[in-house]
Formats: structure tokens, sequence, C-alpha cells
């Protein structure tokens, strides 16, 4: 009989419901999961890393050490291969080390894919869930239309040690009748159980996971009600239902469902504004886009003005993606594909400007697509050079370097994975444990910073001028303003971008945006500006960050130069083509003078 795999924990750990639960009633959750009798809970991966980082409230490590102290059923961690939870490869010695933690931790079984279906990106981490004597399920992403390299996957599994094949589908693209299909076809060519993870609107992730079960797959996975009618993932409760009524009853407790279904609806049933738009939905069904990227893609381009751009952008995914080498748009490939369209569609001129990570790809520093790359497209990526590569960290120097901040390899790994970032984590965690307190640390009501985002969310969209909540002796009141909103920096390394300097009447050089983001005068809060008026600079100097997609992009000069102006305040939205800086050339003379 097929088992079901719970992911509730980890979908209310990341964005866009990250901070919704506060850890106390998610740790009640899993208790009562924990009775559920599912065949796993997955819990963490690179999108809860990615939010408890970015908060600076709780340590990710913390998180899945107090799940295992509750529950008695496995836990599991998603895992992006040699990308583990960040946007970028790391070394080899990074992926055992934090393989070999999470293990440690409490992490029974790893769900580990590649996001570009190369499995010689798999061998390290393997290997190290081998050592730690955990359950290795291989996941296969769907999407990337190349059928003969997806079964070609399937069929070097074993040899990597893999329990079963877990066939992903992110972007909703699995029909049913597909899914009865390449289940049997994944099994055969891989001697292996087979299992079916699915999202998508309409019930259709439903159909193809039941379908997927009629065919032999030993494993779904599925949320709990709220979670999934948020999300578009399969219900826990109406596929326990649904296989009991085909004769394949997965043996989970419904009633337990129920009161975990109660416990969340507490929390998110009388949300303002769903997690998800309606309107995004419709765009993520019919363009075969996963969700959370075309959410993404919409809050990026509302604030820089550009909404109406949308389809037009989700259209030109779909050429970037091929282009590139037809990979499946699982994260963090699907990002780096949409900050290429991106920058295509806004500057009318398709790949004119190459984001870093978009030649990483096409240079094959992240391993082997599964398609062809576009003849032309390899041609400009050899001309403009692989890009950045970024040195691995060097861990010793980091751990001496750390002294007082990291007191664990758990928290050294943080350091490596997300510089800048994590070191403001670290310190609410210290602070934490020497009784000092700070805003972030002082217990923040998540339920009720949740309700003020979506208030400012609804302000943004309909125009209303002012709303104010007044509860349990709160006032909060929104007010639309003619600045536009503020995104956040993320942690993932700066790629480079280097626009053509435009020469300006008074003999000034305009330095001009190649994309739409976010302009950081830093590279982290706190850091002194890459530049201030008046600093003499060399060609291929930082000027600033441009923040895109959770891509950070270095904006470099081209000449030696005096900058004189900069037009930008720190953090706020640009648009493609607007001044960043101007330049005086120097003509000749010493860059010191």
């Amino acid at each position: 009989m097929p088992r079901l795999v719970d992911t509730t924990i980890r979908v209310l750990s990341q964005e866009p419901l990250a901070g919704v639960i506060p850890t106390a009633e998610l740790l009640r959750l899993a208790e009562i999961l924990d009775r559920a009798r599912f065949a796993y809970l997955e819990v963490s991966g690179g999108g809860v890393f990615d939010a408890c980082v970015h908060r600076g409230v709780e340590s990710p490590w913390e998180r899945i050490r107090g799940l295992k102290a509750r529950v008695k059923t496995p836990l599991a961690l998603a895992v992006r291969g040699r990308f583990l939870v960040g946007p970028r490869p790391v070394s080899d010695e990074l992926v055992r080390r934090f393989v070999l933690s999470a293990a440690a931790s409490g992490i029974d079984v790893f769900r580990l894919n590649d996001p570009l279906n190369d499995v010689g990106n798999l061998r390290v981490a393997a290997e190290a869930i081998h050592e730690a004597g955990c359950e290795f399920d291989c996941g296969l992403v769907y999407g990337s239309q190349q059928h003969d390299a997806l079964l070609a996957a399937a069929s070097r599994l074993p040899q990597l040690g893999a329990a079963r094949v877990v066939l992903h589908d992110a972007a909703g693209l699995l029909q049913p009748h597909r899914a009865s299909v390449l289940v049997k076809e994944l099994r055969e060519a891989s001697g292996l159980p087979v299992g079916i993870y699915c999202q998508g609107a309409g019930g259709n992730a439903l159909a193809a996971t039941l379908e997927g079960a009629r065919a032999g797959a030993d494993l779904m996975a599925c949320a709990i009600y709220p979670v999934a009618l948020s999300l578009l993932r399969v219900s826990a409760e109406a596929a326990a239902q649904a296989l009991a009524g085909i004769g394949l009853d997965p043996g989970v407790d419904l009633d337990v469902l129920w009161r975990a279904a109660e416990l969340v609806d507490e929390h998110i049933g009388d949300a303002p504004v769903p997690p998800l738009r309606p309107r995004l939905a419709v765009r993520s069904a019919q363009r075969k886009i996963p969700v959370g990227l075309v959410a993404a893609l919409d809050d990026q381009l509302r604030v820089s003005g550009a909404r109406d751009r949308l389809d037009e952008i989700l259209e030109e995914i779909e050429r970037v993606r091929v282009d590139g080498g037809s990979a499946p748009l699982a994260a963090p490939i699907g990002q780096i594909v949409a900050s290429q369209a991106i920058v295509n569609v806004l500057g009318a001129n398709r790949y004119g400007t190459l984001v870093d990570e978009f030649r990483s790809l096409v240079s094959g520093r992240f391993g082997h697509p599964p398609g062809p790359i576009d003849p032309a497209l390899a041609r400009a990526v050899e001309l403009l050079g692989r890009g950045t590569e970024d040195p691995a960290p060097d861990m010793e120097a980091l751990r001496e370097s750390a002294k007082g901040l990291a007191a664990s390899e758990e928290e050294l790994l943080l350091l490596a994975l997300f510089p800048g970032e994590a070191e403001r984590l670290l310190h609410a965690v210290r602070q934490r444990a020497t009784g000092e307190e700070t805003a972030a640390a002082q217990g923040v009501d998540r339920t009720r910073e949740q309700q003020i985002r979506d208030v400012v969310r609804i302000v943004q969209e309909t125009g209303v001028g002012e709303i104010t909540i007044e509860e349990h002796g709160t006032r909060v009141s929104v007010r639309r303003t003619p600045e536009p909103a503020v995104v956040a920096a993320a942690a993932a390394p700066p790629a480079e971008l280097e626009p053509a300097p435009a020469p300006a009447s008074d003999g000034l050089i305009r330095v001009e945006s190649p994309m739409v983001g976010t302009f950081y005068r830093s590279p982290q809060p706190g850091a002194p500006s890459f530049v201030e008026e008046g600093d003499p600079v060399a060609p291929g100097q930082t000027l600033c960050i441009l923040e895109a997609m959770k891509l950070m992009n270095e904006v470099k000069a081209e000449i030696e130069a005096v900058v004189r102006r900069v037009h930008v305040g720190n953090a706020e939205p640009v648009e493609y083509g607007q001044l960043l800086f101007e330049l005086e050339p120097l003509n000749g003379r010493p860059v010191g003078l």
C-alpha cells in the first residue's frame, strides 16, 4: 500500500507563510501530525533555511532539533544537490559537512535532487547520506520536456545507493495520464520504488497523485487542507480518502488530520488576502510555471511599476529556459531564468545583458542541463566569459574569524552558506543566550506581522488611500505614499553586470541600471558603501549591487573615473535605464589623483 509524506511544516516555515504561525504552535502541530501515521514528515529545505536566515530570529537547526524532540515519526530534509539550500553550488567539503550536521540534528531522510537532473551533482551528498546512516530518496524534477534524459538519469540512481526515485512536479505540468506512464517507466529504468510529489491548481495534482498510485507509486507528498488550499498542494485529507476509496488505503488517521487543520486554520483561515492571489494562480496554471515564482515576479514588477509586463515576462521565461538547456524551473534555476527574462523584456534586447548566474548555467558551471544550449547564446557567453567563480570558503579561517559568534559546526555552516546575512541571525541567538533582548528576539507576534503585510498589500493593489486596524489595544495605520515599497536583499552572492556607459552633454558618463531591481550601496547592512561621491574608480570596480529575484548583481565601472553624483538612495527600487551614477572620466590621469 502507498504511504503519505506530510510537507505541512516545511511549507509553513518558508515564504509566503513563514512566520504566520509561531514556533510554539508549529511544535504543537508536529505533535499532532506525529499521531497521523505518515511515512515521514518533511520539515525543512532550502526555503526554510532562507526564511530563517533572512528573518534573523530562529536558527533552522534549532527548529529541526525542537521538532525531533517532540515526534517519533522520521523527519525529512529537501536538499538541492550541490546547491544544498542556497542559490549557487558549493564545495564538496561543504556539502558533506552540511549533510552530516543535518543528520546529527535529527534528519532521518534526505530528499535529494539536482535542479538540472544532473546525477553527477548528487554523488558527494549521496555518499555523505550513506555515511550518516540515513535514507536517501532521489528526486527527479519533471518539466524539462527531455523525456529520454529523465529516464537516463533514473537508470543511474542505483549506482548512488538511492532507496527510491521521487518524481517531483514543481510547476504543475504533470497530467494524470502522464503520471501513470512515468511512474512505470521510472521504476523500469531504475529498478527502484517510485514516489511522487505534485502541486498545481484545479485538482490536477491530486488526480496525478492518484494515477501515480494506481501505477504503483509507493510514496506521495501532501499537506493538510488549509495549506494545500492556499498553495495548490495535494490535500492529505482528500488524498487519504481517495486512495482508500480505490483500495489503496495509506493508513493515516483522518481525525488527526482534521485536528491539525483546525490548528493551522486558527492562524491563516481569516487572513484578509490569501497568500496566493487567484490572478497569479491562473497564470501559473496557464503558463506551467511554479506558482511561487509567478508570485515573486509579480512582487518584483509591482515595486518597479512594470506590473503590466508580467505576461510578456512569463512568455519570455519559456524561451530563456529552452535556450539555456531546457532545465526544469525548480529553485534556484527558476529564479535565474526569470531574472534573465526580466532583463530581456524590460531591456527590449534579448541577451543584450546577461545575468551572471545565467552565464554560469549556460557555460556548465552548475552542471549538465538536460537539453542542448542554443548555439548563438553559447557563443555570446563564451565571448563574455563564464562569470565569476566563487572561491570555496576556507572553513578553518572562517572558524577563526567567527569566534564568539559561531558556537557550533552548524552555525559555521550558516556563515559559509549565507555570508553577510547569517551574522545577524547568530547575533540574535547569542543575545538570547546571554539574556539580552532585541526587537527580533522579543518574541514578535508573527501572526500580527503577517496581518500588517496583508494590509500593506491591499493598499498597494486597490488604490485605497489609508486603512486603520485596531485590535487588542494596538492601532495600526497604513497610508499610501508616493514612495514605492522596498524589497529586502537576499543572501545570494553577487553577480556582475556591466552596463554600457552613456556620455552626457556635460562630459560626465551616465551609468544606468541594466535591469529592474533594488539598489544597494554596500555589500551588506552596516558595511561601508562601495563608492562615495568624489571617489576615484578603476575599470571593473564595483559601484553598487542590484537585487532582483533573490539574485545579487554587481554593477561595475568600465572606465577610470571619479564618482561625481550618486542618484539613488540605498535600498530604493530602480527601473531599467534609470540613472544610477554620473562619472567624470580621468582621461588618462592616474586613478589616485
